[in-house]
């Protein structure tokens, strides 16, 4: 007779960095991201599972984050073309000044 093994209920209740969309888990998700370079739109709901990027853009100013946004045109996977897509910049985190 063979047993079953019961699954690890601790590690099955655990979620992976992209599926926790709790606001907190999204916010240091970005940072890290835009600590490594310049991200638009696309890319941050893409790779990031961040739905509404600019809200969390916004929640990361109010925090003290000097963020800028430039806008670009863009082409997706579908090969559409969107205008006026932001490109964010990471410039300073709260407490640094911003070089000149």
């Amino acid at each position: 007779m063979q047993t079953k093994k019961m699954a690890n209920q601790k590690a099955s209740q655990q979620k992976s960095p992209l599926q926790n969309t709790s606001n907190d888990a999204q916010l240091a998700r970005l940072v890290l991201h835009l600590r490594e370079g310049s991200s638009d739109t696309f890319t941050i709901m893409r790779e990031l599972n961040i739905c509404r990027p600019g809200a969390r853009i916004c929640d990361l100013r109010v925090s003290g984050y000097k963020i800028i946004t430039m806008r670009t045109t863009l082409t997706d996977e579908w090969g559409r073309t969107h205008r006026g897509v932001a490109i964010y910049t990471l410039i300073a985190e709260p407490g640094q000044q911003v070089a000149a």
